[in-house]
């Protein structure tokens, strides 16, 4: 999934945000160093879905018949697929 620049500061703006309102939740650094972490984690999960999603559709066009996006064949494919993925990561 794209997401622009600015929904992922405002993502991590909120991510630091909801941090601080934790009483028990206790900053070693400053707010904008807390966003600017919950920026690079949020950009590295993005990264490592699109590397999912791209594993997913390249065994899906690999088949001998050509399957249309969005059909229902598709769709089961591409969960079958994706959780392949998913499970070669060990998560």
């Amino acid at each position: 999934m794209r997401i622009t620049a600015d929904k992922l500061n405002k993502l991590a703006h909120t991510v630091a945000d909801s941090l601080a309102g934790i009483p028990e939740c206790d900053f070693l650094e400053d707010r904008n160093t807390i966003r600017q972490e919950a920026r690079k984690i949020l950009t590295k999960l993005l990264a490592d879905e699109m590397k999912l999603d791209a594993g997913a559709r390249l065994k899906i066009a690999s088949q001998r018949k050509i399957i249309v996006e969005g059909s229902q064949e598709w769709d089961i494919l591409y969960r079958k697929y994706y959780n392949d993925e998913v499970k070669k990561l060990g998560i």
